[in-house]
């Protein structure tokens, strides 16, 4: 696992008229200070990756559909930096993933629905001053195949 990255099997509550679950809470390992909360949907087979950030965590959670999430550590100074780290999530495994600063992260979109991804971030977004770094999907430094090996 990656340094500093966290990770939360989230806990469903059932009963007759569904359930319940709580997603981020103050006092978790998972939690972070939420300046801002983002929804975004992605269609079928699209890859959305890579960015990462110099001050900001990011804090995910795919409610609708099932992603391939890649985290790459970026960071000089980390113990795991180069390393990868692939969590598969959403509606089959509900995961909330914490990605600290420096972690470059993306996603995959599995099956044939719709990605729903809520992220919270403990920045505003500002557009005048983006804290957004890109790398290409392809990039030959991380070297990540998208594909999936059949077994």
């Amino acid at each position: 696992m990656i340094d500093g990255v966290a990770l939360k099997q989230m806990k469903r509550w059932c009963d007759d008229r569904g359930f319940f679950c709580e997603v981020i809470k103050f006092g978790e390992e998972t939690f972070h200070e939420v300046k801002q909360t983002s929804y975004t949907e992605t269609l079928p087979g699209v890859i959305k990756a890579f960015h990462w950030h110099k001050k900001q965590w990011d804090v995910w959670f795919v409610l609708k559909g099932m992603a391939q999430v890649v985290l790459y550590d970026c960071r000089e100074e980390s113990k795991t930096k180069g390393e990868t780290q692939v969590v598969v999530c959403g509606e089959d495994n509900p995961v909330l993933i914490s990605i600290p600063p420096g972690v470059a992260h993306g996603y995959r979109v599995l099956g044939n629905s719709r990605v729903g991804l809520l992220y919270h971030t403990s920045e505003a977004y500002d557009p005048k001053e983006p804290d957004e770094l890109r790398i290409d999907f392809d990039d030959p430094q991380i070297k990540f195949d998208w594909n999936t090996k059949n077994r």
